[in-house]
């Protein structure tokens, strides 16, 4: 009976030991099919085959591997990248699948399918092995870039840089950290140097832009802005800094023109949109084309009624779109506007000295009829007249009152299309100078021909 027992023993060791044999001989031999499969380009018939293997070998690493490889090809990555994970949890590296560019590709698809933390793993393994890739040190800075760790982002940009001084790309993500950590003159530097090996990298020219717009340098600048226009994914921000400079520069025209390409090329609704249609706008206001810059206005209105100070400009010129003597006292050239102002003297029963023009309005030095005053000299009034959207301040009743002293003037009134601030009413109280808001200019523009 033992002897029987020991038999049986041995047969079922004799037949495990030929069964891992002849495994140990023909599964090598299976997977050299595969990977021969694979590079005939034959993906279907790599994962029949390779499914098939698993099957019988779950841990067989090359197996998966070829599997996730023919997925790959045929870009599912997502299918890929299950069957690299399960290599990864096998830890058999040797064969077909070898440590450095498997840890490589892994990491490059867990970014792609937003899993940071893994492609994090993965790059910091590879940094153990190989401290000296620059490459990796950039991946790992891009990460913690996008999981807003700008401290940490910034340490892997650097040594990136240190390692691959001509990583055009790592210079860029650097120079824009240290350019939103105000850290200028050390962005321009990175920048200038990113340029300096690739002048095609855009985004690098973008915020060279930027920095020198800041800077005031708008020259510059729109160089700058030109060379970024021809990324397609930078254009219409570009369009839309140029125009800004043009505005800084007082070249409105070239301005409009500008911020017209932006509008015409911007997702309708896209915050960049918005933008284009607002600067637009102010340059229609700067020119007194107030119905065009109202038409913007309306439009941004429409979309996002909080935009900005848009709720409020339309506030400030409804009477434009009611009232067509305020919308021409507003928008007529400015000898038409001195005329209107003229006319308005005379309602007033006031005799006209003289004039002259000042920033948006006019000075006008009048007296009362002689017949008034009998024999008494006619006293002076200073009348300055305004076509500004903008609330009147202390420091302009504060001028004008300097400039009444200046001409020996005793009596002023400010005539204005928009209203006084608290601390200019105050302000004039105590001056012999009136004060006529829009209320009253109105009211005067009934009484004259326009």
């Amino acid at each position: 009976m033992g002897l029987v027992i020991a038999i049986i023993i041995l047969g079922i060791v004799i037949a495990v030991v030929a069964f891992f044999l002849i495994r140990s001989i023909v599964a090598p031999k299976r997977v050299e099919a595969i990977h021969n499969l694979l590079k005939q380009q034959k993906t279907q018939a790599v994962i029949k085959a390779a499914k098939h293997l698993i099957t019988k070998d779950s841990r067989n690493a090359d197996a998966h591997y070829l599997l996730g490889q023919a997925y790959d090809a045929e870009g599912k990555q997502e299918l890929a990248l299950m069957e690299y994970r399960t290599v990864n949890q096998i830890g058999h590296f040797g064969g077909l699948v070898v440590e450095v560019p498997f840890r490589q590709k892994i990491a490059e698809l867990y970014a792609k399918f937003n899993q940071p933390e893994e492609a994090l793993k993965e790059y910091l393994l590879l940094l153990k092995k190989d401290p000296g890739n620059g490459d990796y040190f950039f991946n790992v800075g891009r990460i913690f870039e996008e999981r807003s760790r700008s401290d940490k982002a910034l340490q892997y940009y650097k040594r990136a840089t240190e390692l691959s001084p001509r990583n055009a790309t790592a210079r860029t993500r650097l120079g824009l950290l240290l350019y939103r950590g105000k850290h200028t003159a050390e962005a321009r530097n990175q920048l200038d140097v990113a340029v300096r090996v690739n002048p095609e990298n855009y985004e690098a020219w973008y915020y060279i832009g930027k920095i020198l717009k800041d800077t005031h340098d708008c020259m510059s600048a729109l160089s700058a802005f030109e060379k970024a226009t021809r990324a397609p994914e930078f254009k219409v921000k570009a369009l839309i800094e140029r125009g800004g400079c043009l505005i800084t520069m007082g070249s409105t025209e070239r301005a409009v023109t500008e911020l017209e390409r932006a509008v015409n090329i911007a997702e309708e609704g896209s915050g960049e949109s918005l933008y284009a249609h607002y600067f637009l706008a102010h340059c229609f206001e700067k020119t007194r084309r107030i119905e065009l810059a109202l038409g913007e206005w309306e439009h941004i209105y429409k979309i996002r009624p909080n935009f900005r100070d848009v709720a409020e400009k339309l506030s400030k010129y409804e009477d434009l779109r009611t009232d067509d003597r305020v919308k021409d006292f507003l928008t007529v050239s400015q000898a038409d506007f001195v005329g209107i102002c003229n006319r308005i003297t005379e309602v007033m029963e006031l005799t006209i000295r003289d004039s002259t023009e000042i920033t948006n309005g006019v000075d006008i030095v009048a007296v009362e009829p002689t017949s008034k005053w009998r024999n008494a000299r006619a006293m002076p009034k200073l009348i300055r007249f305004l076509r500004s959207p903008d609330i009147v301040g202390e420091s302009t009743v504060r001028e004008t009152h300097e400039e009444m002293k200046k001409q020996s003037i005793t009596r002023g009134l400010i005539v204005a299309s928009s209203g006084f601030s608290r601390r200019a009413t105050d302000y004039a109280e105590s001056r012999p100078i009136d004060l006529y808001s829009k209320d009253k200019l109105q009211s005067l523009l009934q009484q004259i021909e326009m």
